[in-house]
């Protein structure tokens, strides 16, 4: 028997997007440019490698984002100590949604996500990299 749930996934979305900044892919797409930004991709790497990723994005798994940004975690990340804007995304914005949440209340600054995550970047015509072939 599945148990009712005192708040939804869908109504946690909600909740973040209301007190983290968003971008659409579309408004993304141009800060490829700018070297004070940093894409970061949360999506399995699975998910990158059926559906290739933004050049220059910075990979970060989901169930890591909160330890790498920590600079007290044994699995801490350099690149988030940088001096830089961090925006992240996933495949539809759900993810990056919670996570810049999460990652504003930890104290992060200068972080948002792509409200329509890679399916908005691909919708978009943003640029999309593939890994190389093992063959």
């Amino acid at each position: 028997m599945i148990k009712t749930l005192k708040t939804s996934a869908a109504e946690l979305v909600a909740a973040a997007k209301k007190e983290i900044t968003e971008y659409l892919a579309v408004e993304t797409i141009p800060l490829l440019e700018d070297d004070s930004v940093v894409i970061v991709d949360l999506r399995d790497v699975r998910e990158r490698e059926r559906s290739g990723f933004i050049p220059g994005s910075f990979h970060c798994p989901r169930g890591m984002a909160e330890f790498w940004v920590d600079p007290q975690s044994p699995y801490y990340k350099p690149i988030f100590g940088e001096d830089r804007q961090f925006i992240f995304h996933c495949a539809s914005g759900w993810r990056s949604a919670l996570t810049v949440k999460t990652l504003q209340d930890m104290g992060m600054q200068n972080i948002a996500h792509i409200s329509d995550g890679f399916t908005g970047w691909q919708a978009a015509d943003g640029p999309v990299e593939h890994y190389q072939s093992k063959n």
